[in-house]
């Protein structure tokens, strides 16, 4: 994989990822409050569910072009502290990623499924800090990104 590729999947990836969170957080979530449950969380849950497969395929570029462009660069041992904080800030928003869709969305769309919205309610309580967390830690990554030389 050429570098320019590489680095041009990568910003992608992290547009993709970092972007959806902020949307979903300041965007999709105080819109949607305004809805009664019964309308809220299967928006959510839908919303939720298409940026959970995007996420899932931009995780995998963001990783695999990161581990090119590091292995292009010498290796870890040549690349600077800030690349050596961005990939464990990666791999720690990964696992984050993956829990999120593992356990409390699939806890949301089967709360949804049985219209029960006092759970699909606690589903999202536990998603909302996690995204949030992660948005957070996006941002940081990026802006080491931008100064990491």
């Amino acid at each position: 994989m050429d570098i320019t590729l590489a680095r041009a999947l990568h910003l992608l990836g992290i547009i993709v990822w970092v972007g959806g969170m902020f949307f979903a957080n300041f965007a999709l979530r105080p819109a949607a409050l305004l809805l009664p449950p019964p309308q809220r969380l299967p928006l959510l849950a839908a919303a939720l569910g298409r940026f959970i497969a995007f996420t899932g395929v931009a995780v995998i570029v963001v990783l695999a072009s990161g581990g090119w462009l590091i292995a292009a660069g010498g290796g870890m041992s040549a690349m600077p502290r800030a690349v050596h904080a961005m990939m464990t800030v990666g791999v720690v928003m990964a696992l984050v990623y993956a829990y999120v869709a593992a356990l409390p969305y699939r806890e949301l769309r089967a709360a949804v499924a049985r219209a029960d919205w006092s759970a699909g309610g606690a589903a999202m309580a536990r998603i909302r800090p996690l995204i949030v967390a992660n948005l957070a830690l996006g941002v940081v990554a990026a802006v080491m990104g931008a100064f990491a030389r």
